[in-house]
C-alpha cells in the first residue's frame, strides 16, 4: 500500500470518527488535562495500523477506533500512576528558574482563541480549574472542540439543562469575576 493511499484511507476514517472518539475519550478520562494526549495516541495508532495491515483492514471504523482509544485510556492511567510514583516533575520556565510540575494542570485552548491580557487569562483558567472535572469537560468540549449542548449531554450522561446549566453559570461567574 502506497503512502497516498495510508493517508487518504486515515483521513477519511479520521473524518467519520473524530467527533465520536473525541467524547468517548473525554467521558472516560480522569483528568481534562489527559484528553488531548490520549486523542492523538490514538489516531498515531491508528495510521501506524492501517501502514502496517493496508487500507482494507479497519472494516468497522468507529468500533476499531474507540477500542484503540479504550487501550490508550487503560495504558494512560497505568503509566502515569506509575510514573507519579517514582518520579518527582521539575519544570524550567522562561527566566530559567526551577518550579515543580503538576500533571493535573489544566491544558485550555483559551490562549489560542483569544486575544486577552495575561492576567485575565490566568484568572480565568484558574477558575476553571477550581471548578469540577464534569464542568471543566463541559467547557473543554463546548469550547474547544465546539461540540454541541446535546452531544456534550449524550457523551458525559448528564441532560442538556445540566450541561446548559454547568456552562452558563460558571461564564456568569467569570464575567462578575473578570468585570
Amino acid at each position: 500500500m502506497t503512502k497516498s493511499e495510508c493517508s487518504l484511507r486515515f483521513n477519511e476514517i479520521y473524518s467519520a470518527t473524530s467527533k465520536s472518539v473525541l467524547k468517548y475519550i473525554t467521558s472516560k478520562c480522569k483528568r481534562t488535562s489527559d484528553i488531548n494526549d490520549i486523542f492523538q495516541d490514538t489516531y498515531l495508532e491508528l495510521y501506524q495500523v492501517i501502514q502496517k495491515h493496508g487500507a482494507n483492514y479497519v472494516e468497522n471504523p468507529i468500533a476499531f477506533t474507540i477500542r484503540i482509544a479504550k487501550h490508550k485510556i487503560a495504558q494512560h492511567y497505568s503509566l502515569m500512576e506509575r510514573f507519579r510514583q517514582f518520579v518527582s516533575m521539575t519544570a524550567i520556565n522562561r527566566d530559567g528558574d526551577e518550579y515543580e510540575h503538576h500533571f493535573e494542570d489544566f491544558d485550555s485552548a483559551l490562549t489560542e482563541d483569544f486575544t486577552v491580557d495575561k492576567m485575565i487569562l490566568d484568572t480565568a483558567k484558574e477558575y476553571i480549574k477550581s471548578k469540577s472535572e464534569i464542568t471543566r469537560k463541559v467547557f473543554y468540549l463546548y469550547y474547544d472542540f465546539d461540540i454541541t449542548i446535546s452531544e456534550i449531554a449524550q457523551s458525559l450522561n448528564i441532560s442538556e439543562s445540566n450541561v446548559k446549566n454547568r456552562l452558563y453559570r460558571t461564564l456568569n461567574e467569570l464575567r462578575k469575576i473578570l468585570k
